[in-house]
């Protein structure tokens, strides 16, 4: 399972037994896998500033659980046809997210623990909002991208009636650069092929004859040319209409065209470079590797932040262990952490009742409440299941799957 249970009790002798005990009931249960999830010594500050610090580190920790979800989900988008493979790149420290989160060690260098707590929350936050602004700015260009290629894929689909014809049409279809004469494109339902070949000479004066040629053609009908005197435009495209033949608006600009296929290529070789691993060759000394490979940066990039993000999370889920355990059982700090993984979703009621069972002297009034709903507890919603007797914590790692 991808569940994790973050959880404290008091560290004195009473407490670490009640620890020993969990553990023995939930080995021999198979409830759960239990690790110690080891948090530094803070400093502690007043009790003014750690009750603030519960508020805001409550919303930061809501706020880093969305922004990783959504990183998550923007290297599935980006990957697309190879989505299969996105977990590959959702790695903390270069490990996965379970091994990452079972083995976690507070970064030092990166969080000091000996800075105010208010110092070390800052720190995190302000990381936090600038991964999320970076990928707010990343994201809108490459589905900006994304739809401007996309727009132009639509362009060469559809029926001959809209889908774009500068990939279909060549420049020897056309008579070009010429004062007098212009050739249209005609669009000839199938069954009315033959009457086009007998009819489109005479639907007006001036047609040239035997001036037709099938370009292509789809399921309903087929795209042919006529060359004409531009001073009957009008009037044969009234003919046209009248025997069920479409003159399709199309002008031959050789100019145009190709800035339509370059600025098509280019937007799909955008897109490929944002994910697409690539080889380059690197040279050391005298040497190159040809094999040596590079992500493309959108993906790159959201691999490492989001890496960072998913680490900054699981600090913020210690810091808040540490400020509701200091709450919770006040000073001098001496407190255990426990990271519990369930082995089963089906045991989690079972795994709850033991934890409850084992740490019920913690909050007696509270934890029988839970239990019997007719005890009143005034401020206490009865049989409110997100209510526990010791400090908890859930880390759901499910929606990155």
């Amino acid at each position: 399972m991808s569940e994790f249970w973050l959880i404290s009790a008091p560290g004195d002798k009473e407490n670490v037994q009640a620890l020993e005990r969990m553990n023995t009931v939930t080995s021999k249960s198979n409830l759960s896998y239990n690790t110690k999830f080891a948090i530094p010594d803070f400093k502690v500050g007043t009790l003014d500033s750690l009750v603030g610090l519960s508020d805001e580190l409550g919303k930061l920790d809501t706020f880093a659980e969305s922004l990783i979800r959504r990183m998550a989900q923007s290297v599935v988008e980006v990957m697309e046809d190879s989505k299969g493979k996105a977990q590959e790149h959702l790695l903390a420290n270069g490990v996965d997210l379970t091994s990452f989160v079972t083995h976690f060690e507070w970064d030092m260098a990166k969080y000091p623990a000996k800075q105010p707590l208010v110092s070390v929350v800052d720190t995190i936050a302000k990381q936090l909002a600038q991964i999320e602004m970076d990928l707010k700015s990343r994201t809108a260009a490459y589905n900006t991208l994304k739809t401007n290629l996309e727009n132009l894929e639509k362009k060469s689909m559809g029926n001959l009636f809209t889908r774009t014809l500068s990939d279909i049409v060549s420049k020897e279809d056309f008579v070009l650069d010429s004062e007098y004469l212009i050739t249209l494109l005609v669009i000839v339902p199938k069954p009315n092929y033959s009457q086009w070949q007998k009819t489109y000479e005479s639907l007006s004066d001036m047609v040239v004859p035997r001036s037709t040629k099938l370009i292509t053609e789809d399921k309903e009908g087929g795209l042919f040319t006529v060359t004409l005197f531009r001073k009957v435009i009008e009037d044969f495209k009234t003919k046209a209409k009248e025997n069920k033949f479409t003159v399709r608006e199309f002008y031959y600009d050789e100019k145009e065209i190709k800035r339509e296929r370059e600025e098509m290529a280019r937007l799909l070789s955008d897109k490929k470079q944002q994910y697409q691993t690539s080889c380059v060759a690197l040279k050391k000394g005298s040497s190159t590797f040809p094999d040596h490979k590079v992500k493309g940066p959108l993906l790159r990039w959201l691999k490492v932040n989001f890496s960072e993000a998913f680490i900054a999370w699981i600090h913020v889920k210690a810091l808040r262990v540490f400020v509701e355990s200091v709450l919770r059982y006040g000073l001098p700090v001496n407190f255990q952490a426990v990271l519990l993984q369930p082995l089963k979703k089906s045991s989690t009621k079972r795994l709850r009742e033991v934890l409850n069972s084992v740490f019920r002297h913690l909050d007696e009034v509270a934890a029988t409440s839970i239990l019997d709903a007719s005890v009143e507890i005034p401020g206490l919603q009865l049989n409110n299941q997100d209510y526990f007797p010791y400090v908890y914590f859930h880390i759901d790692l499910s929606l990155l799957d």
